[in-house]
């Protein structure tokens, strides 16, 4: 029996998890980290928080168990980091992928008629959300920043990125095509970076990493004196679904974190959705790459912490549950979930989020339906646009720290009239990372079994959970016309 060491670095904490080769957890460690909030929309982290937080982890593991095949990372995507070459420092924080900075921004490109050459090169559309805009801010608004990238002096990368440069033995300054594919400066059909998009975003290609194959060999892990190679790169969206086990054609998952990523495997076809709805790299594994259409919910998880900390509702997550009225009741409550913005397939920077519906018959409890209803009522609008493009959908892979919560797990169940499949352990990106660490490793999966426990939809709360979509619906879009 082998080890394998999954990093899983994401938007509030960093884990270490050790599985063996029959994907069973062997010891495992978790370090939360502070996300900071300078201004209306902005999102940051310090980088140096996120690289002690992942030291700590993997050297908390490593004094259970050292002996150590291969290491797999995943992380959170498109959150943007500019260092020095000289130094390793970053010269601004980390801006997170939720940050919303640049919008004015996006706006302008669109109105030079730029989106449709992004989306057509890069499967994305022109957001904040994604890398290019962030890096052109750093370089932009940073005293010298420009003038540095200009030398070769400054280089760029997402968490991975960052992660391999400072921790790998040899410094190495790669990534991979999932997270290379979320920076609007990938070109996913031709699979490299395209340089009429880093000119249009006057960004030097001197500070973009090497991209790899999800499996290559990214360098050597160096922590405490050992030594492990690093042998698979992947975005958690994309670990997820390898962790799902969605390898075929028509698989879908998804997952319930800070954020929400609903995400179908669609082999070698990267097909193109009008209505807000991403195309992606899945993965590039055994040398086939797989593309995959993802739809990208900002507000999932971070909800059920807001109620927690800033509403103190209840002490903590697992106690939601107990709130929760599992036939969707919410006594005409609706909530906009948009701390951020909306992500798909609205796509708007603008709007914040909400109650409505507020009286004095209003009870904690109806407020946090509400708010769980909005998390299935997204997931609903992203399905029902699939549907459209006769992708079938009889059951939905869940995974991600909210499917926990067995109530919300049926209501999401009901909403989307669906069967959902959760697994014993939901950690689905940590364990991707371990898988593609296999694969990269020569190690086969075939013969791995995992349990699963599903939910299936309630068929005579099929017109209730109907109508309150609609209504939420109608809500939320004359909100955006408001």
């Amino acid at each position: 029996m082998r080890n394998y060491l999954s990093i899983d670095q994401g938007t509030t904490s960093s884990r270490a998890i050790i599985f063996n080769s029959n994907l069973e957890s062997v010891v495992d460690s978790q370090i939360e980290y502070d996300l900071f909030y300078p201004d209306d929309g902005w999102v940051e982290l310090d980088p140096a928080d996120v690289v002690k937080s992942v030291e700590e982890t993997v050297s908390n593991v490593l004094k259970t168990e050292s002996n150590i095949s291969a290491c797999g990372i995943t992380n959170q995507r498109e959150t943007t980091i500019v260092w020095s070459k000289k130094t390793g420092n970053p010269i601004y924080p980390g801006i997170v992928w939720q940050d919303r900075r640049t919008y004015h921004f996006c706006d302008k490109l669109k109105l030079e008629g730029h989106e449709k050459l992004i989306s057509e090169k890069t499967g994305l559309v022109l957001d904040p959300y994604f890398s290019a805009t962030k890096i052109k801010w750093i370089l932009d608004n940073v005293d010298g920043a420009k003038s540095l990238a200009e030398k070769g002096d400054l280089l760029f990368g997402t968490v991975d990125t960052y992660i391999i440069y400072m921790l790998s033995k040899e410094k190495n300054h790669f990534t991979d095509v999932t997270n290379a594919s979320r920076t609007l400066l990938f070109n996913i059909n031709t699979m490299e970076w395209d340089d009429e998009l880093l000119q249009l975003f006057d960004i030097p290609k001197s500070m973009m990493p090497q991209v790899l194959p999800c499996d290559d060999n990214f360098g050597t892990l160096f922590i405490d004196g050992n030594e492990i190679a690093i042998q698979g790169v992947i975005g958690d969206q994309q670990a997820a679904l390898v962790g799902q086990d969605c390898f075929n054609e028509g698989d879908m998952k998804s997952t319930y974190g800070t954020g929400c990523f609903l995400m179908v495997n669609t082999k070698d076809k990267p097909i193109s959705i009008s209505e807000g709805l991403l195309t992606t790299v899945a993965y590039k594994l055994n040398g086939e790459v797989h593309y995959a259409i993802e739809g990208s919910i900002y507000s999932c998880g971070n909800i059920i912490k807001w109620l927690r900390d800033k509403m103190k509702f209840f002490d903590s997550a697992k106690e939601s549950e107990n709130f929760l009225n599992i036939d969707g009741e919410s006594n005409n409550i609706l909530f906009l979930p948009a701390f951020n913005g909306l992500g798909a397939p609205f796509w708007n920077s603008d709007i914040r989020g909400g109650f409505y519906g507020i009286t004095q018959d209003t009870s904690v409890n109806d407020m946090i339906t509400a708010a769980f209803l909005s998390i299935s009522f997204q997931t609903k609008e992203i399905t029902t646009i699939l549907e459209k493009y006769n992708i079938e959908i009889s059951k939905l892979k869940v995974d991600g720290g909210m499917v926990q919560n067995f109530k919300f797990c049926q209501q999401l169940a009901d909403t989307l009239q669906k069967e959902l499949v959760k697994p014993e352990n939901v950690e689905s990106t940590a364990i991707g990372a371990c898988k593609v660490a296999m694969i990269g490793s020569g190690e086969s999966l075939k013969n791995i079994q995992t349990k699963k426990l599903s939910f299936k939809p309630n068929k005579n709360l099929e017109d209730s959970f109907t109508n309150r979509y609609n209504i939420w619906k109608d809500y939320i879009e004359k909100s955006l016309r408001d």
